[in-house]
């Protein structure tokens, strides 16, 4: 047992810098509605997205043109990796409210 611990404990710091490079931005659903619905992220970048969900109710971030798609629980965060984009729009919505939940990554250089 003592081994994994380690093994995880040498994961981490592996890994960690390959995280601290990463831009973060963080989304917000409040009401069913994404709080920025216009996000601008740096093109040809890749970025880490932290989306926080105020609402009681589940909620699922989904974006075909960024191939994404993360079910975030009521009162709960995720995190979802994006990019590197190219510049340009790219929209997403909330798969349980789609007439409300709507927003847009913009990536700019």
């Amino acid at each position: 047992m003592n081994k994994i611990v380690r093994w995880y404990w040498l994961l981490g710091l592996c890994c960690t810098p390959v995280w601290a490079g990463v831009p973060e931005f963080t989304l917000e659903i409040r009401d069913h509605l994404f709080y920025p619905s216009m996000l601008v992220v740096p093109a040809n970048t890749k970025v880490r997205l932290l989306v926080v969900n105020h609402d009681s109710t589940p909620e699922e971030f989904e974006s075909y043109e960024l191939n994404r798609e993360k079910v975030i629980m009521g009162g709960a965060r995720a995190v979802i990796f994006i990019g590197p984009l190219a510049p340009g729009d790219y929209p997403f919505f909330g798969e349980f409210n789609p007439k409300t939940a709507r927003g847009v990554i913009r990536a700019e250089e």
